[in-house]
């Protein structure tokens, strides 16, 4: 009989396409028994399999111990420090993309004018529906973008009743331009970035490889969230300044309850498999964890092997920089 699915071996369950999208914790003790995650708060007791799990979200008021962590490095499974329901990026590990098979395709496909620009025209077809944008230039899209999102504030503007001016927003301080809306704009659009950032940082791709976008180390995590502003952070800021909510928690919390209810982090996995990798017939190996050489002839070759054929390979050593911080031993129990 096979062991439960909780003694399972990290790897036996390792396909990121078989994995839960994300799970998010917050006010919990995350643990380890055995090859299983253990979730433990005072409400309730959750075994999670880590190789079942493509992104772990810590929330606030979670706690992780060293041996949950190993367990999901070897699992494949990101973990990310994220704000109140992933709203906001912090810090992230390992991805379970233990290739690089998404990362070397976005790569490809931003540094080819043409692959690019297709890219760029499936996003633009996302937010046009039922439109053919297969011939439109760069140009006409940013134009056809900037009259839609023009005419969705005007719409939301009628339906809530609040006045709208203009988009203001003043790099490095987004929050301190504008009248109300604007700042609940910026918060509720910040938050978004969070979570697409957390999105495409656990499935292995870079956030910096954008394709309308360029020059930021978060030109792609941009290019994502904005899919999603005109069904989420727009409406959701006119509402909230309807009903006179006008903090950035007001906006921060807002969205957040609204990436609940309607599975967003689902979504936006889907959306960026599909924009990188849209041929199933040829899956990219982002699972695999491959050591491999680059070789200019014959693309690549074995790692971990000595290419000498006679000497032993020696590992470098750690070099007069290296600075270790080691603390005392634990003292034996106690006997009574």
């Amino acid at each position: 009989m096979p062991d439960i699915w909780w003694k399972a071996h990290p790897h036996d369950l390792h396909r990121l396409q078989d994995r839960i999208s994300s799970v998010y914790v917050e006010r919990s003790h995350v643990d380890r028994d055995e090859n299983a995650v253990v979730v433990i708060n005072k409400r309730e007791t959750v075994r999670i399999p880590a190789a079942m799990v493509a992104v772990l979200l810590l929330g606030p008021g979670t706690r992780i111990t060293h041996g949950a962590v190993n367990l999901l490095g070897d699992s494949g499974t990101a973990i990310c420090w994220v704000g109140q329901q992933g709203v906001r990026l912090y810090a992230s590990g390992l991805g379970p993309a233990r290739g690089s098979g998404l990362l070397h395709q976005q790569a490809y496909l931003v540094t080819r004018p043409k692959e690019r620009l297709n890219v760029a025209r499936a996003m633009y077809a996302m937010r046009f529906p039922g439109e053919d944008v297969s011939t439109a230039t760069m140009q006409q899209l940013r134009g056809r973008e900037g009259t839609r999102i023009r005419k969705l504030y005007q719409t939301h503007a009628q339906r809530t009743g609040v006045t709208w001016n203009r988009r203001e927003y003043k790099a490095g301080d987004a929050h301190a331009a504008g009248d109300d809306l604007n700042r609940l704009l910026s918060a509720a659009n910040a938050a978004l970035y969070g979570i697409c950032h957390a999105v495409i940082v656990g499935l292995g791709a870079s956030p910096g490889l954008g394709f309308v976008h360029t020059g930021s180390a978060i030109s792609f995590v941009l290019d994502i969230a904005d899919l999603y502003k005109a069904d989420y952070t727009i409406p959701l800021a006119f509402d909230l300044t309807a009903q006179n909510l006008t903090d950035e928690r007001d906006a921060r919390t807002g969205l957040r309850d609204l990436i609940a209810e309607h599975h967003l982090l689902r979504r936006i996995v889907h959306d960026v498999k599909t924009l990188l990798a849209p041929d199933e017939a040829t899956p990219i190996p982002i699972d695999e964890d491959i050591n491999q050489l680059w070789d200019e002839h014959a693309g690549a070759v074995s790692g971990g092997v000595n290419w000498s054929g006679s000497e032993d390979l020696i590992q470098p050593g750690m070099g007069d920089q290296h600075v270790a911080i080691i603390g005392p031993e634990f003292d034996p129990p106690t006997t009574t």
